[in-house]
């Protein structure tokens, strides 16, 4: 069975899921949160070679899909905290086997 988007039905959670996390960046920083709550700096350091053009815009479109949340506290100058929502720890079996397997794939590809 066909949508209007000539995608199957059955295949629409997929093309969601990988909507919402495609890319480079998007599960690393994820990642970086499931340790805890961070400022932009903080993950900007634990992601190399990630650019604060592209972090910024990565932190966006993960908030807009509610897998984080974005907290200014009153400070002065202003202080912005990352973390991940409940939603978003959702993918905590997704990306541990991500790890896991990317840690065999490793293995198998490179033999280490």
């Amino acid at each position: 069975m066909l949508n209007n988007n000539n995608c199957p039905i059955n295949a629409l959670s997929i093309k969601d899921a990988l909507e919402a996390l495609e890319g480079r960046w998007k599960l690393l920083i994820l990642f970086s949160l499931y340790s805890g709550p961070k400022r932009f700096k903080q993950i900007a350091k634990e992601i190399d070679r990630i650019t604060d053009k592209t972090l910024s815009k990565e932190l966006k479109n993960l908030e807009a899909n509610k897998l984080i949340k974005r907290k200014v506290h009153d400070t002065f100058p202003p202080t912005v905290e990352y973390s991940i929502t409940p939603h978003g720890m959702t993918l905590d079996k997704v990306i541990d086997e991500l790890n896991h397997w990317g840690l065999a794939h490793r293995k198998e590809v490179m033999g280490e």
